[in-house]
């Protein structure tokens, strides 16, 4: 009996753990169909075949479940542009190349989860809550990695903002990062996002424009822009 008591939490633990995962597999369904609007935990209840109030056992609302795709698609982000940042190790220049293209090819792979994480929050719903900061700080902080490797000493701040990173590395506990690496990174990040939003909705399609050539354009221009030093 003693060891049947000792391993029946694990096997809670483990059938807990299943049941949130199909949960979640199922909203990530429902999300690729009709973006974060569409989640019902009553239609996802009736997907992995229970009722709706034994659904409230697993997460509590919507916003729970809504807040752990967010933080998982976090994670993997991070994990993608890590894996990216470990390609040409010798060649700043390459490792960046590198992080750019997982960024891309993350978002196009799965650009349900990155609109889930980049667009316009639901009405009610704290996408700036401490958790969901943090868990976007991983992947910042391999591209802030891959820059800092490639920006020279005396690459200067964009006018004005210096003081606004520097209170924000504090806040965050970001430490021996330049103000200049944490303001170009942040830039870079801005000009990617755009990119990647003109990509995932067609719109480079109804162009007839291949957008890896845009892409490899960003990466010279961010390039050239560390080059810029302080007077």
């Amino acid at each position: 009996m003693a060891a049947e008591s000792r391993t029946e939490p694990g096997l809670r633990d483990r059938f807990r753990a299943q049941v949130r995962q199909e949960v979640k597999t199922a909203a990530l369904r429902q999300l690729a169909e009709g973006g974060p609007e569409a989640l019902s935990l009553n239609a996802i209840a009736k997907q992995v075949g229970m009722t709706g109030p034994a659904l409230y056992r697993y997460f509590t609302n919507r916003d729970s479940l809504l807040t752990e795709l967010v933080i998982d698609a976090y994670g993997d982000l991070a994990s993608a542009l890590s894996r990216g940042a470990g390609t040409g190790a010798t060649d700043p220049v390459a490792r960046l190349t590198a992080v750019v293209q997982a960024y891309r090819a993350w978002a196009l792979t799965e650009p349900h989860r990155y609109r889930l994480l980049f667009r316009a929050p639901l009405q009610g719903y704290d996408a700036q809550s401490t958790s969901l900061v943090e868990a976007s700080q991983p992947a910042m902080e391999v591209v802030l990695e891959v820059v800092g490797a490639l920006a020279k000493p005396g690459t200067a701040v964009p006018e004005g903002p210096a003081a606004q990173f520097r209170d924000w590395m504090k806040h965050h506990g970001i430490k021996n990062v330049p103000e200049a690496v944490a303001a170009r990174t942040t830039m870079l990040w801005a000009h990617l996002h755009g990119l990647v939003g003109l990509e995932i909705e067609g719109n480079f399609t109804s162009m007839g424009i291949d957008p890896a050539s845009l892409y490899e354009a960003e990466v010279r221009d961010f390039v050239r822009s560390l080059s810029t030093t302080r007077d």
